[in-house]
């Protein structure tokens, strides 16, 4: 009997793998090409000049080499701000605190709190257009940083925040670290609507963002993730902005943060971009505070 039963064994193992492989079947997915689009990313700030960054959308399973990736940055364009007053053209330039490094900056208007700014985009025959306004900022009641219990130079900084009852208001918070990062980045989860706190005080941990998530393995390299480091001088921008504004910032970083999440159903990325284009031209109210770390 266990003769029998160790032949019957042999052969299911046989068996088994014949009947899977006999069940493959090569499937070709055709995936249409996606129409190529504008994308814009655009924002001004009281008592600052606007800035403008323009690429182009690429196929996800397209081929990307150094050709592609110029012809999606450096294409011609002629970007205009006006305030409904008066009118600039802005200034293509070099900036390599950003990605990519070509960027279109204002040197005429500056943001006016309570001001609506009108965005217009001329480049290979489509016009693309957008508007924002600029609201009032807002101040934190306070702001200081904590060590983390196991830690003896790494920790958070802890906010404490008052919302005004009377208003309907959307909040963006930005850090830097002096001598450390290139420019203001958005924290972990830099978004939020009062529609959860209005008029209330509240106080939360400001955890450390990243300038890009595409570098996974530097991010899980990182020791210092999310946390500021004992004795480094950050500046803390807590913005106001419009619901347009909120709502593209709040699809993208949902997207990035569960896009991934099989279990979480996908929402679209939303617009203000009129005219074929995608991406953001948004306004804020910032106000900045420098909080040195000890």
């Amino acid at each position: 009997m266990d003769n029998y039963n160790s032949l019957i064994i042999k052969t299911l193992f046989i068996i088994i793998p014949i009947i899977f492989l006999s069940c493959e079947k090569e499937i070709t997915v055709d995936l249409p090409e996606p129409e190529q689009r504008l994308v814009v990313e655009g924002w001004i700030e009281q008592g600052d000049y606007a800035t403008v960054i323009l690429t182009k959308n690429m196929p996800y399973f397209g081929k990307t080499d150094s050709t592609t990736l110029v012809q999606m940055i450096n294409f011609p364009a002629t970007v205009t701000l006006s305030n409904g007053e008066i009118s600039e053209t802005l200034i293509k330039t070099l900036n390599f605190d950003y990605f990519p490094p070509i960027i279109y900056r204002g040197t005429i208007i500056k943001g006016e709190i309570g001001k609506t700014y009108y965005l217009t985009i001329n480049s290979e025959g489509k016009q693309l257009t957008a508007s924002t306004t600029i609201p009032p900022p807002v101040k934190f009641d306070s702001l200081r940083f904590l060590l983390d219990k196991n830690s003896d130079s790494l920790g958070t900084i802890w906010a404490k925040f008052t919302d005004n009852p009377s208003e309907k208001n959307y909040y963006r918070i930005f850090s830097k670290r002096l001598n450390r990062d290139k420019k203001m980045i958005p924290i972990l989860g830099s978004v939020y609507d009062d529609i959860f706190f209005n008029g209330l005080s509240l106080s939360f941990n400001i955890y450390r963002g990243y300038d890009t998530f595409t570098d996974i393995d530097g991010i899980n390299n990182d020791k210092e993730f999310s946390k500021y480091r004992l004795g480094d001088t950050v500046v803390i921008k807590l913005c106001t902005l419009d619901k347009e504004h909120f709502d593209f910032w709040y699809t993208v970083e949902y997207e990035v943060y569960y896009g991934e999440n099989p279990f979480v159903n996908p929402i679209p990325i939303k617009s203000n971009i009129k005219g074929g284009g995608l991406g953001i031209w948004g306004g804020y109210g910032a106000n900045y505070d420098t909080l040195i770390l000890k």
